[in-house]
């Protein structure tokens, strides 16, 4: 008895891991190493969500990334469109930013970013990419503040460049606005583009105001037409503002309506 305990305790150890190896080795012919399969997922799980947040975070600074880039080009377009505008001449005109605009006047005012120490005065006309955007009413040393054409107190002398008949473009705080025709019949139709006329006392003639959306010709004094701004006025961030008197600039030759 005392042998075997002797044998016990010298042997034990190497005894329980020949047991172990060989009971391994039955699950492993028995389960084709899915317990081994099992184990490595287990080790390899606490890695693996790091990993996917490290690349979840790569992915949004890559959008973000990209979004910016986006923001950027669309506003080189902008400035772009602004320097190649060809209706004035490059000294004649500045591109300045739009500093602000408050929401209880949005379609009325709004206030730019240069002022007289960059030569802007009372009057002084404010044109977009497209058309008409309104003129100078006050100015100061660094900012000044510009009359929407879109503003119901806003009256413009204009014409239908197709008929030549005449009106006065009134703002509706909107994207669109009303023109009242003087004559009792006169020749438009929709789609035909409209500018500022001669007999606008604050504006040059020829300048694109719009293009007509609908009409109210059966209006009992003066007929009557809804006309479509050309400048999405609501989303401007830059516009051009002309330093010279109305008079001296040059206009570019605006074609008939079809």
């Amino acid at each position: 008895m005392l042998f075997l305990f002797r044998w016990w305790e010298r042997y034990r150890l190497g005894l329980i891991l020949a047991i172990l190896c060989l009971g391994g080795a039955w699950v492993f012919s028995r389960s084709q190493g899915v317990g081994l399969l099992e184990i490595f997922r287990f080790a390899h799980r606490p890695v693996q969500p790091d990993a996917v947040r490290q690349k979840e975070l790569v992915d949004a600074q890559t959008k973000q990334l990209r979004q910016q880039l986006a923001d950027l080009e669309s506003r080189n377009q902008t400035l772009q469109e602004l320097v190649d505008h060809k209706s004035v001449k490059s000294k004649q005109a500045i591109a300045v930013s739009i500093l602000g605009r408050s929401g209880d006047n949005w379609w009325q005012q709004l206030t730019l970013s240069k002022g007289e120490n960059h030569g802007i005065k009372v009057g002084s006309v404010v044109f977009a990419p497209g058309g008409l955007v309104g003129r100078v009413t006050a100015v100061s040393q660094n900012t000044s503040r510009v009359l929407l054409v879109t503003d119901p107190t806003s009256r413009i002398g204009v014409i239908v460049t197709r008929s030549r008949h005449m009106g006065i473009f009134q703002g509706q705080s909107g994207t669109e606005a009303l023109i009242t025709f003087f004559d009792k019949d006169p020749d438009v139709k929709v789609g035909d583009a409209v500018v500022t006329s001669s007999l606008s006392r604050l504006f040059p003639p020829g300048l694109p105001v719009g293009k007509i959306k609908t009409l109210k010709l059966e209006q009992n004094y003066n007929p009557q037409a809804i006309v479509e701004l050309a400048v999405p006025i609501s989303k401007l961030e830059w516009v051009s503002v002309y330093l010279n008197d109305q008079t001296s600039l040059l206009q570019k030759t605006v074609p008939a309506s079809p």
